[in-house]
């Protein structure tokens, strides 16, 4: 015999699915996305281009100070969330060139100094958002 669980008990039981996390500033409205998504122990994090709080892109100042604009967003999404780069365990990195790559590597690695590095993908992509020269995005699991 099936016993079935009524669906009212278990949605009262289990956490949400998913939820919108903490972020370093509000995103403004008209934007298609949240800068973040927990779900259960997951953090999923939106791709960062490394546009600066004042709305400058970085990336108008050069390649290494994209890749720190990036960096330096997805630890203000990090800290927002009790975690650090430590608890990073996947990124995707998305380059416009990818002869940046070295340069990519140079400006990245220091953020994770001291802790182990995360599993990582990256990809040359044609046409990055508002002409970006790199995209960073990165999962984080809370302990």
């Amino acid at each position: 015999m099936v016993r079935l669980i009524p669906a009212a008990l278990l949605m009262a039981t289990t956490p949400a699915f998913a939820q919108p996390a903490p972020a370093p500033q509000p995103m403004p409205a008209s934007l298609p996305f949240s800068p973040a998504i927990r779900v259960g122990d997951i953090l999923y994090m939106s791709g960062q281009i490394g546009q600066v709080p004042e709305g400058m892109d970085a990336h108008k100042e050069g390649f290494d100070a994209a890749v720190r604009g990036a960096m330096d967003a997805i630890g203000g999404i990090l800290k927002d969330n009790g975690l650090d780069f430590g608890d990073v365990v996947k990124c995707t990195v998305m380059l416009d060139d990818m002869a940046d790559w070295p340069r990519f590597n140079a400006a990245y690695t220091p953020y994770f100094a001291g802790k182990r590095l995360p599993a990582r993908s990256a990809f040359g992509a044609d046409g990055l958002a508002l002409g970006a020269p790199l995209e960073v995005e990165c999962i984080a699991a809370f302990k």
